[in-house]
């Protein structure tokens, strides 16, 4: 168990400046703030517990050419093959290059991968054309986590901030620089300024109902920046993983794609390999290709197939084998009644991963001064239309590292005297109607499931304009709640106190709902203006890639542009 600080002082004895302000703790965020220079007054802000986010839950691992028959050139191959034309190759060529002085960095801060006598295990994962994924057991991302997680509390400049929620990030009137970022924290609204603001709060997979993704994946990110008038691309890309548990009351949990690439088959109810009738790699072909080969197949199959699922055969592989390398999956399916070693796993596609996200370059900046973004909130250019399997945590790893270079902006620090101003309070006095949580709750509900079945695996655009104007719709009524008039309008440096029971939950249930909101339109309006298949992107009326949008989708505010 990680002993965490107690930051539990009142926010009056908070800082009210930092240097940099780090928002998200999964291994992009931590990763950045730990490469930071340990001479900046580093606040890693996180909306829940540290270690409750994605990063957690990768198992597969994290892709790395170390082996002497692998180099970095054929990293770079296989990931622009899987990107379907879309990958940027200098951030390809950056990512491979500096992946293994990156997998060193973790070794010396203590990730325990898994090794083969005195090497680093690898295996072989889809689209890889060599063993060159690194991991930990099925639990590679917390491996990583918690290794990270660890050193981040041990580090002097860094103030960790526990169920903290970010609002938005706060812009300079005059410049439109960003200056710091709105906080919901321990039942006070307030504003902390800072000379940079890193961006790191991961993907928005719940915004689809059926989802890999922890609960803490609400786009966050992408959302206040979208608000903000940042430059973002390439929102309609979304990656279905093909294999997530599917059994009834139990969550979609991820069955690695390691598995299959350990020798598992993927097949029917007939127990018929399905897949290579759709792709000569079978279930080793990219995700894309697997979860419409399973949505396909389901289709010609089943009188239901929404509720329909394929299987995953793990007796192909050796026991011993399976129990070394899957124990976190063995443990999970027997909770669930599946013993893998006797019993096919019941599997079908669910939301993983969004390759697309706030624009940035090499080095993390956005199209905002002073704003920063890395991990999967922030679209580097290396996934393209579809990430290779493996390539997500190195992504914030190698674009964290880049952070170690960052120099805060003095100006928007100088505004400021000392980081212990005094903070003068002012109450907010809320309506009951203001304070209910349920409808928003129904809500995002009902918002989830339009957006899976609207803008799932495949899409078309009657479906996607009907669900673009249903979410304006919940966009008007969120607008409209009392609530969200007061909290809209909220003076910038003026700290307000909530005066209601579980304010730090009301609020970030508001908040959560406005972003889920945001960034399904985003999502929708991004499938819409795409009119061509590609990637995770797959439209029904349009199933063909065109040489014509061999470019990104670019979005700022209401403006669509290819570029």
């Amino acid at each position: 168990m990680i002993s965490v600080p107690d930051n539990s002082q009142s926010p009056l004895h908070q800082p009210t400046q930092f240097d940099v302000v780090v928002v998200g703790a999964g291994a992009a965020g931590l990763y950045a703030a730990l490469c930071l220079p340990d001479r900046l007054n580093v606040a890693l802000i996180t909306k829940d517990t540290l270690s409750i986010g994605a990063s957690d839950w990768a198992q597969g691992g994290i892709a790395a050419a170390i082996a002497p028959g692998d180099s970095p050139v054929l990293h770079v191959e296989d990931t622009l093959r899987a990107g379907a034309g879309l990958c940027d190759a200098d951030a390809v060529e950056f990512l491979a290059q500096q992946a293994p002085d990156r997998i060193r960095s973790l070794v010396e801060m203590g990730v325990t991968f898994d090794r083969r006598g005195e090497q680093l295990a690898l295996t072989l994962e889809a689209a890889h054309s060599r063993p060159r994924v690194l991991h930990a057991a099925d639990t590679t991302g917390r491996a990583v986590v918690s290794t990270l997680t660890a050193l981040v509390l041990r580090q002097a400049n860094i103030t960790v901030l526990e169920r903290a929620f970010a609002l938005s990030v706060w812009l300079n009137p005059d410049t439109g620089d960003c200056q710091g970022v709105q906080l919901m924290y321990q039942g006070q609204i307030s504003w902390r300024r800072a000379g940079a603001v890193v961006l790191a709060t991961g993907g928005g997979g719940q915004v689809f109902a059926q989802t890999t993704n922890p609960d803490v994946s609400t786009g966050d990110g992408v959302a206040i920046a979208w608000r903000a008038g940042a430059i973002l691309r390439d929102l309609e890309f979304v990656q279905f993983h093909p294999t997530a548990l599917t059994k009834p009351g139990a969550p979609h949990f991820l069955i690695s794609e390691a598995v299959r690439g350990e020798g598992a088959h993927l097949v029917d109810d007939q127990g018929h390999r399905f897949a290579f009738e759709y792709h000569p790699d079978g279930e080793l072909a990219p995700r894309d290709v697997v979860s419409r080969a399973i949505f396909s197949h389901l289709q010609k199959t089943k009188p239901d197939p929404a509720t329909s699922h394929v299987y995953l055969d793990l007796r192909p592989i050796p026991d011993d084998q399976i129990r070394h390398r899957f124990p976190n999956i063995i443990q999970v399916c027997q909770q669930w009644g599946v013993d893998v070693f006797r019993d096919m796993i019941p599997v079908a596609p669910a939301a993983h991963y969004w390759m697309g996200g706030i624009a940035t370059d090499l080095i993390t900046c956005t199209s905002i001064p002073n704003l920063y973004a890395v991990g999967e909130t922030a679209s580097t250019g290396v996934h393209g239309a579809n990430r290779l399997a493996s390539n997500s945590l190195l992504e914030c790893i190698v674009f964290g590292a880049q952070l170690g270079e960052l120099t805060p902006d003095q100006s928007v620090l100088n505004q400021e005297s000392g980081s212990q101003s005094p903070v003068s309070i002012s109450p907010l006095t809320l309506s009951d109607e203001a304070t209910k949580t349920d409808k928003m709750l129904a809500m995002q509900d009902q918002l989830k499931r339009l957006v899976w079945q609207s803008a799932g695996i495949c899409r078309s655009a009657q479906k996607l304009e009907r669900a673009i104007a249903q979410v304006e719709v919940w966009q008007a009524e969120l607008a409209a709640l009392p609530l969200s008039q007061q909290l809209r309008n909220l003076t910038p440096q003026k700290t307000v106190q909530l005066d209601v029971p579980n304010a730090d939950y009301l609020v970030r249930t508001w908040g959560e709902t406005s972003n889920l909101l945001d960034i399904a339109y985003l999502i929708l309006k991004s499938a819409l203006f795409r009119t061509e298949s590609r990637g995770g992107h797959h439209r029904l009326d349009y199933p063909q890639p065109d040489p014509d949008w061999q470019m990104h989708t670019l979005v700022q505010e209401e403006r669509w542009w290819k570029g």
